[in-house]
């Protein structure tokens, strides 16, 4: 789709003229949106690959674990709209950046507690209680990166590529789960122990964080929304279309005080029950806790079928093989699957789901580590289809200058989703294996009608509009 700007008419026929340019994210600015994404599921998987291990070192039940992260999930679904609509006013670029500081203030503070606890300094009900403290900073304040980097895409991305762009955005995150668990054993150093990931990844963020301020422009919008304009600037004969703010390489902006400036339109607010988003908002919350669920329990079932719970180190390294064969079957599915089948949300999200329960039912009967290596990729396969299928369709499904709302609204829902969904999953797990992977498949299943019945055919969804 191509966007009709304002610049300076050079030639002097008047004080603007009309050009056009298609909205495109550069490479360079969409590698470090993919870095800034990168980094914090990397973190956070490399986390997730230790933490069994530090709760078997710390003689704590796994639920209590599991618990350690549900008030910071609890904050993220408080805080990622706000966050998103604080950046409709004050820039993607700005949230992005406390995005991150979050991530790395709670890196860094939850490796501090965890090294205290684990070397005798706290017990181990404070050192749980601390973690969960410093945790909640991810939820709190790194809850802002996620919509801003989505909206940022999403108005910037014709509809006929959302899916494509929403898969490539998501592939941030698997790239970042491959390379998480990945480091993590390597980043277990003798003097920080299995808090090493932990500082390590809060040193990266900060590099990041350096990175973005300097490479990516300002885009704070001082400036009213614009829209495409037809025929001459605000001229009765044009049509403007609200959306968001453009790329700051090809546009002019008109000062809000400038004769020439239309009335500003009020966006109104988004809403999770706005009968657009309806059946996108079930599918994220459904398939999130299955996949929640199964985040949740990978750890301990690795350590229990594999007789690893007298040796914790030497879990850390097999959890995180797990884990790296999951997303790199999660990098095939969203680099090689979405773009070679041209699927769309609703083909998306119907196989994925579909795949990811044929997945669940190979780990649940596995008792080797080929065996449950398979099983857990072929569901990150099914999940990696998922995830950026729902949400290009909670995207398409709204206006362009509701993306920043809509972008929080998804995040939201993702953290929603891990507020119960892995403490539960733990709880079901340990009263018999057979129940947290049944209720798992039933989630699945629940997703699989959803958008067979509720959801709009992907021609219709993708389509241009003009």
């Amino acid at each position: 789709m191509e966007n009709v700007d304002l610049k300076q008419d050079a030639s002097g026929g008047g004080q603007h003229g009309l050009a056009t340019a298609p909205r495109r994210i550069t490479r360079g600015r969409m590698a470090l949106l993919f870095l800034v994404m990168l980094v914090t599921a990397a973190g956070n998987t490399a986390m997730q690959s230790v933490m069994p291990s530090i709760g078997t070192a710390l003689n704590v039940a796994d639920v209590w674990i599991s618990l350690a992260y549900t008030w910071s999930a609890l904050l993220w679904v408080v805080c990622a709209p706000y966050w998103a609509r604080r950046s409709d006013h004050r820039g993607r670029k700005a949230m992005m950046a406390i995005g991150l500081v979050g991530f790395v203030l709670s890196m860094g503070l939850c490796g501090m507690a965890l090294w205290f606890g684990l070397n005798g300094f706290l017990s181990a009900i404070a050192t749980l209680l601390l973690f969960a403290l410093a945790r909640s900073l991810y939820g709190g304040f790194g809850s802002a990166a996620p919509p801003a980097v989505q909206a940022y895409v999403a108005s910037r991305t014709p509809r006929s590529e959302r899916t494509q762009a929403m898969a490539l955005i998501a592939s941030s995150f698997g790239l970042g789960t491959v390379i998480g668990p990945a480091l993590a054993p390597l980043l277990i150093f003798p003097s920080t122990g299995l808090v090493g990931p932990f500082l390590a990844f809060a040193a990266i963020g900060v590099v990041v964080l350096i990175a973005l301020r300097l490479r990516l422009p300002d885009d704070t919008p001082s400036y009213a929304a614009r829209g495409d304009i037809v025929a001459a600037p605000f001229s009765a004969g044009s049509s403007p279309r609200l959306e968001d703010e453009g790329d700051d390489t090809t546009q002019q902006d008109v000062p809000l005080d400038s004769p020439d400036q239309p009335p500003k339109r009020e966006i109104v607010h988004l809403r999770w029950r706005d009968p657009r988003l309806r059946p996108w908002v079930w599918a994220g919350l459904l398939g999130g806790h299955a996949q929640a669920a199964m985040l949740g329990i990978i750890g301990f079932f690795i350590l229990d079928r594999l007789g690893l719970r007298a040796s914790p180190d030497a879990a850390a390294g097999t959890v995180g093989l797990v884990l790296m064969y999951g997303a790199t079957a999660t990098l095939l599915a969203q680099w090689g699957l979405i773009p070679m089948l041209k699927l769309g949300p609703r083909g998306s999200t119907m196989w994925g789901v579909a795949i990811a329960a044929l997945g669940v039912m190979t780990f649940s009967i596995a008792h080797d580590l080929h065996s449950i290596a398979l099983g857990f990729a072929i569901a990150s396969m099914g999940f990696g289809l998922y995830r950026p299928g729902f949400t290009a369709g909670a995207s398409l499904a709204v206006t362009r200058a509701e993306q920043g709302q809509v972008g929080g609204i998804v995040a939201s829902i993702t953290g929603a989703t891990y507020i119960l969904a892995p403490t539960g999953g733990v709880w079901l797990y340990g009263h018999h294996p057979v129940i947290g992977f049944a209720t798992i498949c039933a989630l699945l299943l629940s997703v699989f009608i959803l958008a067979w019945k509720n959801m709009g055919s992907d021609a219709e969804l993708t389509q241009d509009r003009k």
